[in-house]
């Protein structure tokens, strides 16, 4: 479950009925058992000592580092003292999240990201120095991978999951050749298939059609040991009646017990 705040995106889609779903909830309502918990236009504030007793009893915890573009708190400092502190306290915080992390295109000064390299390098240090080691976790647009190799790789070397995200739904069908773009620029990265439940960069429902596609794209990749994981977003719309995000919930019950490589957490 990818969770945000409650009703963080009520005013983004107000021709639905408000949601009130907490990202808890999300995770109890489509059936998952792992979280990665993201701020959105900077909600929570730290301290998230409180927040996390609701994922107590999730099996896996990822939080945002970094967190989605309009958390410009994150512009200037990461939360990743925050991150390092919860996980010394709750044994179920498994990584950090950089979430709108790359830019759409290069900078005039150059910068391809919203930290420098140097910086992500000595962030990765940390989260493996402390008293459990923790992944570091990093969003991939399929139109982040226009920037040049050169300028990707030393982000991408110090990640260890990749997760990649189609912003269009129309660019759905693309998803094999994006993900062995994917492959070719980090084949030793674990990596995840984000899959939307609302077509954000439209503003328009998804088809149920193309969400069937990609939960279904994904289900082979996770059988056949390609990708490591699927990600649902998002908990605060999960209560709004849309139609691709109901597919979604039945289609996790049918599959939720399909066999599937070791080292893959499914979602």
């Amino acid at each position: 479950m990818w969770g945000h705040e409650a009703q963080s995106h009520n005013q983004w889609l107000s021709k639905y009925s408000p949601s009130r779903m907490t990202p808890a909830e999300g995770a109890f309502y489509l059936g998952l058992e792992n979280m990665i918990m993201v701020r959105f236009a900077n909600k929570p504030a730290p301290p998230f000592d409180q927040y996390h007793l609701s994922f107590l009893p999730l099996k896996r915890v990822v939080w945002s580092i970094v967190g989605d573009a309009s958390t410009t708190t994150n512009d200037q400092r990461t939360d990743l003292d925050e991150v390092l502190r919860l996980a010394e306290r709750f044994d179920n915080v498994t990584g950090a999240m950089m979430d709108d992390f790359f830019f759409p295109e290069k900078k005039l000064d150059g910068s391809i990201a919203r930290h420098s390299s140097a910086e992500i390098r000595a962030l990765a240090r940390k989260l493996k120095g402390g008293k459990r080691p923790l992944d570091l976790w990093a969003v991939l647009y399929m139109h982040n991978l226009n920037h040049a190799k050169a300028d990707l790789l030393p982000y991408i070397d110090s990640s260890d999951v990749l997760s990649l995200w189609t912003w269009l739904a129309k660019d759905l069908p693309r998803l094999d050749t994006e993900l062995a773009k994917v492959d070719q620029l980090a084949p030793k990265t674990r990596k995840t298939l984000g899959c939307y439940m609302y077509d954000y960069g439209a503003n328009k429902e998804i088809p149920v059609e193309l969400m069937e596609f990609q939960c279904r794209k994904g289900l082979e990749w996770l059988q056949s040991g390609r990708i490591d994981g699927l990600i649902f977003l998002a908990s605060c719309i999960c209560d709004m009646g849309i139609p691709a995000v109901e597919w979604t919930r039945k289609w996790i019950a049918d599959v939720g017990n399909t066999p599937l490589p070791e080292n893959a957490d499914g979602g």
